[in-house]
């Protein structure tokens, strides 16, 4: 069966009783309906012609009146009404390529598609575009998008990507620019290859697209201890992570002067490598690029410094909140706001070193169950045990490395409260308000499973 069949009608539709479970939309108002990119868009006038065809090939059509912009109301076979886009390339830094054996079938997964940079937020390298779906984005003004650029250096992409039709990309944002489509861009930053004078040509080619190109990130490359014959890669020094702060900080600012935003910004992980105080919050602008780790320390402490504003007497219960070992000294920073503010606040920070990866990856959204409980079991940790919300997928509420939310409470003999990344929830929970500890999901949606492996 196709992936755009309707698999079910939501009760508020208005093709309830019109059509029927198993039919498949064939076009909107005369326009093709390929996949979900199509459906968004064709769907949202006001009044619609939609043709439809039954199982057994024969076609209708139902005349449809609903708010503008209003769903339909349709799920369908997939979510994105067809065959997901895989990867097309074998990048030399690729933290998939990076996983041990045995893990769950969707850590493996490499997207690369372009209907999920747009409705998900994903990041996306170009390389599999064909003609045709250039030109689709542009005539759907399909805005904004996430490029994952790396460098524009034709030749370099093309090594980096290992892909022949990895350099044709630049030109494709050009195109993508010169139609007003908005790009927020990544570089994954690896000393030797992209760094020192690529990357200033590259942020010098990137700003020649602004304001199309709204803003980069430059993110350090992550390294695990399973690269045995893949390409040769080094980590970041704490003397390479401040040169490339300097450089990019230094070409911000010139692009700040000539067009009134910083369009490059260094990933939060950066600064901690080199021992640095993160930017002030203006530094930011919109936190753009909040999911690439960009200000997020930095909007933390301001959301946590505000709730400590409006907060009341801590509940007297002892806590640990755990984190991995680059974000624990900003934790503990907070930690001691709120103890100036309120010395019976009770509670500790540990630094959760990554076994299961390598010691060389210290965020903490890729801290596991496992080392969580072998280096905190036996520990005083007080009667409740704070983690991040980012080391779980969301709905099923486990760890990477398959350990659940359960099982990590039952090995250290106490109850472990995931907080979302705010420092709002973040003051609530060390204060004692704590979130509800949600029913796993077993069994997740194809949208979820999308979601979790962004690349």
């Amino acid at each position: 069966m196709e992936d755009n069949y309707i698999k079910s009608i939501d009760s508020t539709s208005p093709l309830l009783g019109r059509a029927a479970v198993g039919d498949t939309v064939v076009s909107i108002n005369g326009n093709a309906i390929l996949d979900v990119l199509d459906y968004k868009f064709f769907a949202y006038d006001r009044e619609l012609d939609v043709v439809l065809r039954r199982p057994d090939g024969t076609q209708y059509a139902v005349q449809v009146k609903k708010g503008e912009g209003g769903d339909l109301g349709l799920d369908f076979g997939s979510y994105l009404m067809d065959a997901p886009r895989a990867c097309a390339n074998a990048c030399v830094f690729c933290f998939i390529d990076q996983l041990p054996r045995g893990m769950r079938r969707t850590m493996y997964f490499k997207d690369d598609d372009a209907r999920l940079s747009f409705l998900l937020g994903n990041y996306i390298t170009l390389t599999n575009l064909s003609q045709r779906e250039v030109e689709r984005i542009i005539a759907l003004r399909v805005s904004p998008i996430n490029v994952s650029v790396h460098t524009t250096n034709p030749e370099l992409r093309c090594k980096m990507l290992r892909n022949p039709r990895a350099g044709e990309s630049i030109d494709i944002m050009r195109r993508f620019a010169k139609a007003g489509i908005v790009m927020n861009c990544q570089i994954v930053c690896c000393p030797g290859l992209n760094d020192g004078e690529e990357l200033k040509r590259s942020m010098r080619d990137l700003e020649a697209m602004w304001p199309a190109v709204h803003s980069v990130s430059i993110v350090p490359v992550g390294l695990t201890k399973f690269r045995e014959h893949l390409y040769p890669l080094t980590p970041f020094t704490p003397e390479h992570a401040a040169e490339t702060i300097e450089l990019v900080e230094g070409f911000s600012e010139e692009c700040l002067h000539r067009h009134g935003s910083r369009i490059f910004f260094c990933g939060d992980e950066l600064y901690l490598k080199a021992g640095r105080e993160l930017p002030d919050e203006d530094f930011y602008e919109e936190f753009t690029q909040l999911e690439n780790g960009v200000g997020m320390h930095r909007l933390l402490e301001t959301e946590f410094r505000s709730a400590l504003k409006l907060a009341d007497e801590p509940d007297g219960v002892d806590f640990t909140v755990a984190t991995g070992v680059s974000a624990a000294p900003h934790i503990e920073k907070l930690l001691h706001l709120a103890q100036e503010s309120f010395p019976t606040l009770k509670g500790r920070v540990c630094a959760i070193a990554n076994d299961f990866f390598g010691r060389s990856i210290d965020v903490t959204g890729l801290v596991t169950g496992g080392d969580l409980i072998a280096q905190l079991k036996g520990r005083e940790l007080g009667g409740r045990l704070l983690i991040s919300q980012n080391m779980l997928r969301r709905q099923e509420m486990d760890f990477l490395d398959d350990v659940t939310l359960e099982q990590a409470s039952r090995a250290l003999g106490l109850p472990v409260y995931p907080v979302e990344c705010d420092g709002f929830a973040l003051c609530d929970a060390m204060f004692g308000v704590l979130p509800e500890l949600r029913t796993p999901v077993r069994e997740e949606t194809e949208e979820q499973f999308y979601r979790y492996n962004q690349n």
